[in-house]
């Protein structure tokens, strides 16, 4: 059965060819244009700035965005292949009204999607994703005549500008002087050139896989421990201080040690967290499936953690509104006001170098430190139907647990918690639990598994 087109407030996202196709595209970036027009009656020509990850779809989406941003008379700065992040800096950098990202982050190469902000960085919050959503569905576009149409011109600032800004919250000459080595898996997306560029600059001895931006990905993108086996391999083999995996759009981060341990996504924030907190006080955000050693190294450095649903926006919505010196989710992303509203896989290397410069420990050592929890993530094919149907029966089951249904349902139990939620980009249920141990997880393991064959079979 063929997919449907996902619609979001992260954009929309769908399987080229088959659900998203250059003329989707162009009604898409025709929708978000009426949209911005609608927004600031009156104005002066607007300006929207877009960039595209490496997929071999992506110029093609991207050139389709851009038609349609012009049919509507806005004008289009076309930042070509850069990452997430050069992104949402570059369209504040350059004060446009709104930004564009042709990408589908983790999701496999069939995928691609279109991302969209706001002239603040961050995506649409609900209400403007749904008038947006509705423009497009109802094809009532504010066209202009030839005279008034939008003007596309490149610009080629994006890393050099992104690198800039991420160098203002670092002492750089203190980390070059250490002489990191560092391996460095791009999985062959838009991340691999920056990041290499960036490493460099700070002094690091860098030994690149993957870091070719084709798009056509050597290993299944998601920076997960199964998916890193090669990059570990690699660590396990050289004289290697850290290794760092990127996803295809550069926005989230996951670590592996100097000896080639996976020490993953969860670590990212927990490791810039215990930096920033050793210098800056003030409270931090993070979402629901986060791992609790954020709230630990928070509460040890006498802060506190906010809590938000799952999505980019909603922890930087939360971080702008209570001014939080660190945020970010459990997946690697990684956020600091200084440099932007954005996940950044450049703020998170940087966080964690600044650490190991500062305290001149190792990253094992650093990691043990904190400490951790035993945490299993997966996910089921399930339409939003089924997922909801699975949610209801954890509730009978899990009856005597705290609650939280913010997004979609969080457990909290004496010896950790568990979340089921609908993914925003693909036609999945996410389960994410932390636990003490991995005893204590494998009976919540169970009881979900046996609960979605039930519903799913």
């Amino acid at each position: 059965m063929a997919q449907e087109l996902i619609i979001s407030i992260s954009g929309m996202r769908g399987i080229v060819g088959q659900n998203l196709t250059p003329q989707i595209a162009v009604e898409f970036g025709s929708a978000f244009g009426t949209f911005l027009k609608n927004d600031a009656p009156g104005n002066d020509k607007l300006t929207v700035c877009i960039g595209r990850d490496s997929r071999p779809s992506g110029q093609e989406l991207a050139s389709a965005v851009i038609q349609g941003l012009c049919s509507v008379g806005i004008d289009v700065v076309d930042l070509g292949l850069v990452t997430t992040p050069c992104v949402g800096i570059m369209l504040r950098h350059l004060k446009c009204n709104g930004g564009i990202v042709v990408t589908a982050s983790h999701n496999p190469l069939e995928y691609n999607g279109i991302k969209l902000l706001l002239d603040n960085g961050i995506a649409p919050p609900k209400a403007s994703a749904e008038k947006i959503k509705k423009i497009f569905l109802d094809k009532k576009f504010t066209t202009v005549d030839s005279a008034d149409l939008g003007n596309s011109t490149p610009d080629d600032r994006a890393c050099d500008v992104h690198i800039d800004k991420v160098m203002t919250i670092i002492d750089s000459g203190a980390i070059a002087a250490k002489k990191f080595k560092v391996v460095l898996d791009s999985v062959n997306g838009a991340g691999g050139p920056i990041t290499k560029k960036f490493l460099e600059l700070l002094g690091c001895q860098v030994l690149c896989l993957n870091s070719e931006p084709t798009g056509l990905f050597a290993h299944t993108p998601e920076p997960t421990r199964e998916n890193l086996t090669g990059l570990c391999d690699r660590i396990k083999t050289a004289d290697t201080d850290i290794g760092f995996a990127l996803d295809p759009d550069a926005d989230r981060l996951a670590i592996i040690d100097e000896s080639g341990n996976y020490i993953g996504e969860e670590y990212s924030l927990a490791l810039a967290a215990k930096y920033i907190f050793s210098t800056k006080t003030g409270s931090a955000a993070a979402n629901l499936s986060t791992s609790r050693m954020i709230d630990d190294i928070a509460e040890k450095a006498g802060s506190s953690v906010i809590r938000t649903p799952v999505g980019e926006a909603n922890v930087a919505e939360a971080m702008l509104k209570n001014d939080c010196v660190i945020g970010g989710e459990g997946n690697g992303g990684v956020i600091d006001l200084r440099v932007g509203p954005v996940r950044d896989g450049l703020v998170a290397m940087a966080l964690v170098l600044q650490l190991m410069t500062d305290t001149g420990k190792s990253l094992s050592a650093l990691v043990a430190e904190i400490g951790g929890y035993y945490v299993h993530k997966s996910k089921v094919n399930a339409d939003k139907a089924q997922a909801d149907a699975i949610i209801e029966k954890a509730k009978q089951i899990f009856k005597n647990a705290k609650i939280n249904t913010a997004d979609g349902c969080r457990f909290d139990f004496d010896d950790g918690w568990l979340h089921l939620r609908t993914s925003n980009t693909e036609p999945v249920m996410r389960l994410i639990l932390e636990t003490k141990n991995k005893q204590a997880a494998r009976g919540y393991i169970d009881t979900i598994t046996e609960l979605c064959e039930g519903i799913l079979e």
